[in-house]
């Protein structure tokens, strides 16, 4: 069944979304505020600074006309970086279709509030949209997609019937999606998972070894689960596509961007220099700062976490971000109950 799709973020994930709609037939309309980069996406097809070599369907309509895009839309993708989701949002709100379903495919925490995406977009909305406020996350490098490379990824909204519609929307013979009830804990493992490749990263580019690398994605994911459950998630969440899947392969694929950041930390280059290189968002470095306070907030331990952030900082170089975690207060690795601790 094909819908009209508005894509709002014309990043590299942003892209892939609206290419992956495009060939599934759905009438698609792009969004950026950038009108350099509509102009050349409409004259040329191609996304001069994302997936540059990949080709945008003719039929996929380019626009920095918000409206123009969201007009008539039953499906609407925000695709924006963490930090623009308030403010794009709040600028859609006039223009959104009445039953429109959205997704959040953004993978992040709000520095300020602590909120996950699905949050800042609920607030920003009336009340009537909280109800189809879905979130798509998993493991997922967008060039993969766009080059049609089988990709699973869950769709979690909390009614559980628009979870549904998004995962017939989307899914084709290479872009599986599973459905999901459980919105907090898809949010929390998509956005943590960036601040653990950060640090495999910088084990890998220490080459610290393999030891090293399982121990800190091990550990990575104990820190997730606990915030996650404190918070009120599902622990089998952590154990699914957004959880273990996803930070599986951001802490190990080439093409992660916070995996790069890590690596480059761990042989001693400067943060400011290294994303200037990257030209991209890496979410995992204002994440870290977000889910450290977070964290704090609730009263929760993740030393991997708060040791990324010293690293971030300059506070501590690598082999001291490291002798920190490893001369910590010996304990048993059982010692947190989530049965006890979830909300």
């Amino acid at each position: 069944m094909a819908v009209r799709v508005a894509v709002l973020g014309a990043g590299s994930f942003g892209s892939c979304l609206a290419i992956l709609c495009a060939d599934r037939g759905h009438d698609v309309s792009l969004w950026a505020r950038d009108a350099s980069l509509i102009d050349a996406i409409t004259r040329d097809h191609r996304n001069p600074r994302f997936l540059k070599d990949m080709a945008i369907p003719d039929a996929i309509r380019a626009t920095t006309d918000l409206a123009e895009a969201l007009a008539d839309c039953e499906m609407v993708i925000v695709a924006a970086p963490s930090h623009a989701v308030r403010d794009v949002m709040a600028r859609a709100a006039a223009s959104l279709p009445a039953e429109a379903i959205l997704v959040s495919a953004v993978k992040g925490i709000e520095l300020d509030t602590g909120k996950t995406m699905d949050a800042v977009i609920a607030e920003v909305l009336p009340e009537s949209y909280h109800p189809r406020i879905a979130v798509l996350s998993g493991p997922s490098f967008a060039r993969e997609v766009a080059q049609h490379k089988p990709t699973v990824v869950t769709i979690a909204c909390r009614e559980e019937a628009y979870a549904i519609a998004v995962q017939n929307y989307l899914s084709c013979p290479w872009f599986r999606c599973y459905s999901e009830t459980d919105v907090l804990g898809v949010e929390i493992g998509g956005a943590i998972k960036n601040v653990i490749a950060i640090a495999v990263g910088v084990s890998d580019g220490m080459d610290l070894g393999h030891n090293a690398r399982a121990a800190t994605m091990t550990r990575g994911l104990a820190e997730i689960t606990r915030l996650g459950v404190r918070l009120g998630a599902n622990p089998l969440t952590f154990l699914g596509l957004s959880g273990m899947g996803d930070l599986v392969l951001t802490c190990t694929g080439d093409l992660s961007r916070n995996r790069r950041v890590g690596l480059a930390l761990g042989k001693g280059r400067k943060l400011p220099e290294i994303l200037e290189e990257l030209g991209e968002v890496a979410e995992g470095v204002r994440t870290t700062y977000a889910a450290c306070q977070l964290s704090e907030r609730v009263g929760v331990e993740m030393p991997i976490a708060q040791g990324v952030r010293l690293l971030l900082e300059g506070k501590v170089d690598p082999r001291e971000g490291v002798k920190l975690l490893l001369n910590r207060q010996l304990r048993g690795e059982r010692d947190w109950d989530y049965r006890t601790e979830r909300r």
